[in-house]
């Protein structure tokens, strides 16, 4: 008899990530301009940014910095009590604890985690929930979060890290926020080449990939979903108008069957647009599909060859030795 397979559900979702620039203003440019997001607050280091249907002040903190990559990636809790359950694990766990922050703007305070490569993790239970302060930001129906324009993406959906040995970022992930795998890659030679993980019903908040590019603790990508594939093909004409470069798709992926378009913002940081249609993991007792190298080979699902920067471009970019 199957056991389920997501026995916590005390992280309610992903919340928000924290990307580093070296080149801000371009950067904030980019996000609000260009690639559609709202402005929801500034202080002198971070500008809070969010999608036109994310209830949350901030889903993306785009913070100066000397370098780019991952600042810290958070989650919200489903309670209080489930917020207290969660950091007694993670303190269990043996993983490395950096403890509780007063918070941002953004959200109340928060504790704070190390996954075994470099990457900070944070979870939270008091949010500040995103209020229209002009009219021309209030939505035309109460039940969306505010009003948008363009082919602005309507929410937050996953990111992708990159790792050194995959299998223990699964340990680090299931033990501390008690994620589940829904696909995953198992190379020729028995290693987890690539981990898709959920903390509810969606197919997967966040992603681990096998680091080639010779990095620690580094960013493959952040992405935002869009309502309908049309949206991204229309953001692709957008990014062409102004001169960003596109990295790779509109494709689809044959992980997660997810339509995308992959870009870089001016500081090199990679964003995604995706729809994953209708696609829910319902069953409470969901074994992972797997993967297998050969399968991989093959491509995205229409056959397409995937770009070579995909597997090693990765930020902070990874100084060469002369």
């Amino acid at each position: 008899m199957s056991r389920p397979t997501n026995p916590s559900f005390d992280i309610a979702h992903l919340a928000h990530v924290e990307m580093l620039t070296d080149k801000f203003e371009e950067s904030l440019d980019f996000f609000t301009r260009i690639y559609g997001l709202k402005l929801s607050g500034q202080d002198e280091t971070s500008a809070y940014l969010r999608a036109w249907d994310d209830y949350e002040h901030c889903t993306l903190k785009l913070t100066r910095s000397h370098t780019t990559g991952v600042g810290h990636i958070a989650y919200r809790a489903a309670s209080p009590e489930a917020l207290e359950r969660r950091v007694e694990a993670i303190q269990a766990s043996g993983y490395k604890v950096l403890g509780w922050i007063d918070g941002d703007q953004s959200h109340g305070r928060a504790f704070r985690f190390e996954d075994p490569f470099g990457h900070v993790f944070e979870i939270y239970w008091e949010t500040r929930w995103y209020a229209p302060e002009e009219e021309n930001e209030r939505a035309a129906l109460k039940n969306t979060a505010s009003a948008f324009t363009g082919a602005a993406p309507r929410r937050l959906d996953h990111l992708n890290l990159l790792s050194s040995d995959v299998t223990e970022f699964r340990r680090f992930m299931e033990t501390c926020l008690g994620s589940r795998v829904t696909e995953m890659i198992r190379l020729d030679n028995g290693r987890i080449g690539g981990c898709w993980f959920t903390i509810n019903n969606k197919t997967y908040d966040l992603a681990c990939t096998e680091e080639h590019g010779g990095g620690v603790g580094r960013l493959h990508h952040v992405t935002y979903a869009t309502d309908q594939r049309e949206d991204i093909l229309r953001a692709a004409d957008i990014f062409l108008q102004n001169g960003v470069h596109i990295e790779t798709g509109p494709h689809k992926h044959a992980i997660q069957g997810t339509f995308f378009l992959y870009v870089w913002e001016p500081a090199g940081n990679r964003v995604e647009l995706a729809n994953a249609g209708a696609r829910l993991i319902l069953a409470p007792d969901w074994e992972p599909v797997v993967w297998t190298e050969n399968e991989r080979r093959r491509g995205q699902a229409w056959g397409l060859k995937t770009i070579e920067t995909f597997h090693t471009h990765g930020t902070p970019p990874v100084k060469k030795e002369h």
